[in-house]
């Protein structure tokens, strides 16, 4: 597992390294967050804290992969990473320069998104070594979609591309969720590189094992991000990072095609997009009635008084429960 652990430690090095100079850097050019008079009242002192931070992912999980000399199926997610990184941050640096919580119009992401997930889509769809092809872990056999997947593909992509944006709503919590996961995905990419690997399948091994150095460079980048991002947070990641991390964990999902794992694995993020689902829904259906406080999900639990500490905590360990148990049905 040493091929798994250099990386981590590479990324999170480069990104101690980047970090300080980074946010000197926004607060130079007075890059801070612009905080929503919507949300919670807790969240106005957050004003102008340094924002555009997922710079220093990117760069560190760039970085990286270059060190290790990734190609193929690793090349194609990392691109498809930073080219949602620059949608997210083109999102961030709108919002700055006007001075306005809201970045690109709705048309523009939706442009943008459903455009880098297309090209991933279709090339994942071409690759002899994906095609469209998807694991079902409990029944333990696979399916082809034909070319029904790449409407499936590009769903996923997006979805938890918005998924990851949707819970990046407090100090350390998009982050320390996403260090989780990624973390998981590479000890299970890994697994599954020396199993292919021993029944002769070498050509798709090693793919799986750049994929799952990839998911271990995004787990280091992650962490080192974790540093300047834990409360009180010293930088945000803004879109540029959550963006960029939705699009890296689709991606790892679908080109290894354990894309049914994501909903488990990832089941806060689908929970922050499910309430704010549910949330629009039943204030435009039932006159004006909310189900929770606030959504997504984590701002109500803040109004209900919980500690934002504390409820950044309950999503990291609850998601290591369902990493756990995605072990498990690997077997």
């Amino acid at each position: 597992m040493t091929y798994l652990v250099l990386p981590i430690v590479a990324a999170f090095v480069i990104c101690l390294f980047v970090g300080p100079l980074i946010i000197k850097f926004m607060k130079r050019i007075k890059f801070g967050q612009q905080v929503r008079d919507d949300g919670p009242k807790t969240h106005l002192s957050k004003q102008n804290t340094p924002t555009i931070g997922g710079l220093m992912i990117l760069f560190a999980l760039s970085a990286t992969c270059v060190i290790f000399q990734l190609n193929n199926m690793a090349l194609i997610a990392l691109l498809t990473t930073l080219a949602y990184g620059v949608v997210g941050f083109l999102d961030d640096y709108i919002k700055i320069a006007k001075k306005r919580s809201m970045g690109l119009r709705a048309y523009q992401k939706i442009i943008g998104q459903f455009g880098i997930a297309t090209v991933a889509a279709v090339y994942a769809y071409n690759n002899p070594l994906i095609g469209s092809i998807i694991y079902i872990p409990i029944a333990n056999i696979e399916v082809d979609l034909g070319i029904f997947y790449i409407p499936f593909a590009i769903f996923v992509i997006v979805a938890m591309v918005n998924a990851v944006n949707l819970t990046d709503g407090l100090d350390g919590l998009a982050s320390g969720v996403m260090l989780i996961i990624m973390a998981a995905f590479a000890i299970i990419l890994a697994y599954l590189s020396t199993k292919y690997a021993n029944d002769g399948n070498t050509l798709w091994a090693q793919d799986i094992k750049n994929l799952a150095i990839f998911s271990a460079a995004v787990a280091g980048a992650c962490l080192g991000f974790l540093r300047f991002n834990v409360y009180p947070a010293r930088i945000f990641m803004g879109d540029t990072g959550a963006l960029a991390l939705g699009g890296a964990i689709a991606i790892v999902g679908l080109f290894s095609r354990f894309a049914l794992l994501l909903p488990l694995m990832g089941g806060v993020l689908v929970a922050s997009c499910i309430s704010v689902i549910l949330q629009v829904g039943s204030y435009k259906l039932r006159k004006g009635k909310r189900i929770f406080k606030m959504a997504p999900l984590h701002h109500h639990f803040e109004l209900c008084g919980y500690a934002e500490t504390t409820i950044v905590s309950m999503y990291m360990i609850t998601t290591s429960v369902f990493c756990l148990i995605a072990f498990i049905i690997m077997g």
